[in-house]
């Protein structure tokens, strides 16, 4: 759903691209290349839930450039996913993006300038595009349809000329429709449509395309999270989602952590630092496999592990505590693979 839009928001953001180059090397000879205005260009998906409510949302941090050679590259930094609802974003971030392995969506193209050589003259045309699109550690090549309007002799307009629909499954993404469905009690279809309107303004030189890279560092470090620290509820949304993401690691039978750990520990760090009013209890808890006191043990010391990580990236003492309910507490059934799998699992609730 959310990835699917994301996708094609890409997609748009590639035709942008091409499109300015097209018109700098064929009407102007210059070369220095084209940069994407965000502030003046829009990316929304549109998703569905419980088979008639639409919602729309889009991205506030994106950045793109046309080379002179007319290679084109757009990025979308996921934790700026604005759906105007704090915990919401959360969810998308965490449980559907994963931001904290996959931060950003990357499109990559070559364009052909003679495919609007006669831009200049006819000032709009509709055009086939070929693209690749990184997501959620997936590449795949994908072709839509764009509009591509000369606005003046320094910018170009690119907008979509119909929302595009694609599915989640096409980038892996159909576990994230599953945890954002159980964790907002909704049904989500597993596609969304995705609608754009983007601004590419020519460099005025190569100082231009300099500092691009700079910027982008600095945008990428920008999301919709607010600032400081963050209220009771707040904290206990946020530790309530970050339970349901299952990515924290172990291997079989064991209660020291995988180092794949690490990213989603190191963003549950940042959260703890901005709650500092309230401790933390992480609880482990494991399948029915094995006997219920061996289960119990390892939940134990699965949850110690956790709690010596958070305390060896300045967690102050005495914040967190650590429990292990062994196989006490499923929240799915035993008896398949899957449920096993979500039922070991690491949960962070905030105690009197």
């Amino acid at each position: 759903m959310t990835v699917s839009r994301v996708v094609f928001s890409f997609l748009w953001f590639a035709c942008l691209v091409f499109s300015p180059q097209v018109v700098s090397a064929q009407s102007s000879g210059l070369g220095p290349g084209w940069t994407l205005q965000p502030e003046a260009s829009t990316i929304r998906f549109q998703s569905v839930k419980n088979l008639t409510k639409v919602e729309s949302s889009g991205f506030v941090q994106f950045d793109g450039q046309i080379d002179p050679d007319g290679k084109a590259q757009i990025r979308i930094f996921l934790d700026s996913v604005d759906t105007k609802i704090d915990l919401r974003n959360v969810r998308m971030r965490f449980l559907f993006f994963e931001t904290f392995e996959f931060p950003e969506a990357v499109i990559t193209a070559q364009i052909d300038p003679s495919v609007l050589a006669d831009l200049p003259t006819q000032r709009r045309k509709v055009i086939p595009l070929a693209f690749e699109l990184k997501l959620h550690g997936v590449t795949k090549t994908l072709e839509t349809e764009v509009a591509v309007t000369l606005v003046g002799d320094e910018i170009v307009a690119v907008s979509s000329t119909a929302p595009v629909s694609v599915a989640a499954a096409d980038f892996n993404l159909e576990g994230g429709i599953k945890k954002l469905e159980e964790a907002a009690n909704v049904a989500i279809v597993p596609s969304a449509t995705v609608t754009f309107d983007f601004m590419f303004s020519r460099n005025s030189g190569q100082q231009v395309a300099q500092e691009t890279a700079p910027q982008a560092q600095q945008a990428a470090a920008t999301a919709i999270e607010p600032e400081g620290n963050l209220d009771e509820e707040a904290c206990k949304g946020r530790f309530e989602i970050l339970s349901r993401t299952d990515n924290i690691y172990f291997a079989s039978g064991s209660a020291s952590l995988d180092k794949r750990s690490e990213p989603l520990l190191d963003s549950l760090v940042d959260i703890i630092l901005r709650c500092p009013d309230l401790k933390i209890e992480v609880g482990g808890h494991t399948d029915s496999d094995g006997s219920a006191a061996a289960n119990k043990r390892l939940s134990e010391r699965r949850a110690a592990s956790v709690e010596n990580y958070l305390y060896g990236k300045k967690v102050s003492g005495n914040r967190i505590t650590s429990v292990g309910y062994g196989e006490a507490s499923p929240i799915a059934s035993n008896d398949t693979p899957d449920g096993k799998r979500r039922n070991r699992r690491i949960e962070f609730i905030v105690v009197d």
